[in-house]
């Protein structure tokens, strides 16, 4: 008996130290992942916490102040305009991108003749560099020469400021984000619907289901978790990734009504030299961002569908 104890000693013991060599291994094959991580995100996201808690102008030194930056925040109304400007472009874009990219890959998952053509273009406008899609935009919405107000010009309607205009300068942001932001998610989709088996449209074709009918009850839920994805994806590009567009177009005008969030802590470090606040500005944004991805995924499990009856 006691042999039989040493033997099976000895056999578990190179497992164990193979194991611990796997374990090493991987860990060497993301080592450069995890050093980058550490320099360039945790290690940033903490010095801008630091930071967040002074009074610092880049000018003179830091002077520790504690959640001032934060109490202050609260009694800025320019925070709350920018809060506003930054839910109405997101909640107004994000599903119209979602909708019209899901509508274009049920299209282009037709049978067509030269349909790769028509995907193609399709997608290209969202590899267009974003600096030229945004002066391309600027000159269409040009309210004395632009493409936008000689198509009205034809319709007999009267010529508008777009951009220039407080009451239309968010919408026409929106409008904008349809040409570059509807690529990307209208290929996800694609791929998902070409994952639908067949056999689910010919038994429902068989049960006598019309075409929204299958939609409705096979191509929705099979997509769920594709549309999961893209909104996730959506919310947090909204909410961090048009600054370029903005800052091109607008620079947050016309009186503020375009000034979205991550403009508005660009303007405040680098424009106001206010560094102190515009680290609790990021940290805010990076919660209701955070906040926000974590009420998708609470409510994910309400409509979500995986293979198998898992839900997330």
């Amino acid at each position: 008996m006691a042999t039989t104890v040493r033997t099976a000693g000895a056999l578990a013991r190179p497992g164990r130290r193979f194991l611990s060599q796997q374990t090493l291994e991987g860990y060497a094959c993301i080592l450069p992942w995890l050093l980058g991580f550490a320099c360039f995100v945790a290690g940033p996201m903490v010095a801008a916490l630091l930071i967040s808690l002074t009074d610092w102008s880049m000018l003179e030194p830091p002077i520790w102040i504690g959640l001032d930056n934060y109490q202050r925040m609260l009694k800025d109304p320019l925070f709350y305009t920018v809060l506003v400007n930054t839910a109405y472009i997101s909640f107004l874009a994000v599903p119209l991108h979602l909708i019209v990219a899901l509508g274009i890959a049920l299209g282009l998952n037709e049978k067509l003749t030269g349909v790769n053509i028509y995907r193609t273009i399709f997608y290209l406008p969202s590899q267009m560099p974003i600096v030229a899609s945004a002066l391309l935009w600027l000159w269409v919405f040009n309210p004395d020469f632009g493409l936008a107000n000689a198509l009205l010009n034809v319709l007999n309607l009267p010529p508008l400021r777009w951009l220039f205009d407080p009451t239309l300068s968010k919408p026409s942001i929106v409008l904008i984000t349809m040409w570059g932001g509807i690529g990307t998610p209208m290929i996800i989709f694609l791929a998902g619907l070409q994952g639908v088996p067949e056999s689910l449209y010919e038994a429902a074709n068989i049960d006598g289901a019309g075409s929204f009918a299958r939609f409705r009850h096979i191509t929705l839920p099979m997509l769920s978790p594709i549309i999961f994805f893209n909104l996730i994806i959506g919310v947090i590009a909204s909410f961090q990734a048009y600054f370029t567009l903005v800052f091109i177009t607008t620079q947050g005008g016309p009186a503020n009504t375009s000034l979205i969030f991550i403009l508005y802590i660009y303007f405040k470090a680098f424009r106001d030299f206010d560094m102190g606040y515009a680290a609790a500005l990021a940290w805010t944004l990076f919660l209701i961002v955070l906040a926000l991805t974590g009420i998708n995924f609470l409510l994910a499990r309400f409509w979500v569908h995986y293979e198998g009856g898992e839900r997330t």
